[in-house]
């Protein structure tokens, strides 16, 4: 049986303003090469061999970007989803789970913002876990840490049940920095990345347990949704009534048969201007510099800009963005602050 995609479209990629905004979220933006962040999600299960046409869950407002840059990236045959509200992944992912073709399909939940520059290890890693999947488990995709970050919440592997997936012993909240570093020493924990790998009727009867208010609503306004070819528009006041939870809040943390298939593809979710500047490309002197922009005598500075020029003389670690009328001017490490300005 096919993969179904799930791309989860409907975050808002408040860190990365003033260039991603509610209107154009970072999602259907090109920070990375010549394609958006959201038909490089797309690429990634282009093989229809093995992949099915990509069930999309995106919030409304955005329908004609979602549309536009399906054809555009050579995907016409997704089924688009359009949540009426905002409930978290866990009641989006419910939604694509009731939209699939057949109960047992697979289903591959993956955000549509994050890049992955190893796209044959992370397929590897799809492959190595389906037998597990068809079995009834309900699969989390570990990113090999490279860093004790404090930003990403971290799995705790346990046994093994295969060569490359691992019975997950527990999920752990976004740490401070010493246990990070010691929980990569210990060399059994991996990056939550947020994507994942179930059966939909799996998932769905995981919520009937876990949380059968949130599957309530879920059903019921898939039932009353208006439909117009492959786009499915849910009933707002059904699907208004379902609690607010994440995946891993509802779900993964207190489901029986989790697992964790560890690997290491080039993964950021480019969650900040910082991470941003972390997968770029930098002349000699560190600089990283997208637009219309002099720099004399400054290093390790991050720049976007687009007609109105950007000049920088003897500067440092900076972080410097114009987008429209907007200008920021922030110092590298401190980028996770800009989403007070984006509120």
């Amino acid at each position: 049986m096919k993969i179904t995609p799930v791309i989860l479209s409907g975050g808002g990629g408040t860190r990365l303003w003033p260039t991603s905004t509610a209107d154009k979220p970072k999602q259907f933006l090109t920070l990375a090469g010549d394609a958006t962040m959201y038909q490089l999600t797309l690429a990634r299960c282009m093989d229809r061999d093995f992949f099915a046409p990509p069930i999309v869950v995106g919030n409304g407002a955005h329908a004609d970007l979602i549309a536009a840059q399906s054809i555009e990236a050579g995907v016409p045959d997704a089924t688009v989803i359009l949540e009426p509200c905002a409930r978290n992944t866990a009641p989006a992912i419910a939604l694509a789970a009731l939209a699939a073709d057949t109960p047992n399909a697979p289903l591959l939940v993956m955000p549509s913002d994050h890049l992955i520059a190893d796209v044959a290890a992370f397929h590897a890693a799809i492959m190595a876990a389906l037998p597990l999947v068809e079995d009834g488990w309900l699969v989390t995709f570990g990113i090999e840490p490279t860093a004790p970050e404090t930003g990403y919440g971290y799995i705790r592997m346990g046994e093994p049940l295969t060569a490359a997936v691992a019975r997950v012993e527990r999920f752990v909240e976004k740490p401070d920095a010493a246990t990070a570093q010691s929980m990569i020493d210990a060399g059994n924990h991996a990056w939550n990345g947020g994507i994942f790998l179930f059966r939909a009727d799996i998932y769905l009867g995981c919520l009937e347990r876990l949380a059968p208010e949130m599957l309530a609503a879920a059903k019921a306004s898939m039932t009353d949704a208006v439909r117009d070819g492959a786009v499915i528009r849910p009933d707002q006041s059904s699907f208004a009534a379902s609690p607010s939870d994440s995946i891993d809040y509802a779900v993964m943390e207190k489901a029986d048969r989790v697992a964790v298939a560890p690997v290491s593809m080039g993964w950021s979710d480019v969650g900040s201007w910082d991470s941003l500047y972390d997968i770029s490309e930098h002349d000699a002197d560190g600089n990283s510099v997208q637009g219309n922009a002099r720099l004399l005598d400054s290093h390790g500075n991050l720049v976007r800009s687009g007609a109105m020029r950007v000049n920088m003389i003897g500067t440092s670690d900076l972080i410097v963005v114009v987008h429209d009328n907007e200008i920021l001017i922030l110092p590298r490490g401190k980028s996770q602050e800009v989403k007070k300005f984006s509120s």
